[in-house]
């Protein structure tokens, strides 16, 4: 049996997975990373994307809109400012989360703008690759 880390991942709204993981696929900010037993100890951000945990009886995938996640030798925490199971996911659900987005982006000061710009594209890609 491959070796597992614990894998846990929280919004500001609930606890929304705990278990042991074989890998966990973070979409960082800097660049996608796969988690795995041995990994370096890293703190990395998080881009809107999915972030999907494989343990040895189960996989979960959930769409993520930014947060952070830690790699340990004891695991990996994600802490996820917005986070939905691929499973619940809808278009009516991606659709506000880019309605979001683009208002956070309205109201952007000067020097977040092109940030905030970036999120709404980056939430528009998501939308297309779950393709609701």
């Amino acid at each position: 049996m491959a070796a597992t880390v614990q894998f846990d991942l929280v919004s500001p709204e609930k606890r929304l997975a705990s278990f042991q993981a074989v890998e966990v696929q973070i979409p960082g900010t800097d660049g996608d990373m796969t988690a795995m037993a041995g990994h370096a100890s890293t703190i990395t951000t998080l881009r809107p994307g999915i972030l999907k945990a494989v343990g040895s009886d189960q996989t979960q995938a959930f769409a993520v809109t930014g947060g952070f996640a830690e790699i340990t030798a004891g695991g990996v925490s994600v802490l996820a400012e917005q986070a939905v199971a691929v499973a619940d996911l809808s278009g009516t659900v991606l659709d506000q989360m880019i309605e979001q987005a683009r208002e956070l982006a309205s109201v952007a000061l000067p020097e977040d703008k092109d940030a905030a710009e970036k999120l709404v594209q980056d939430m528009m890609a998501l939308r297309q690759h779950v393709n609701h």
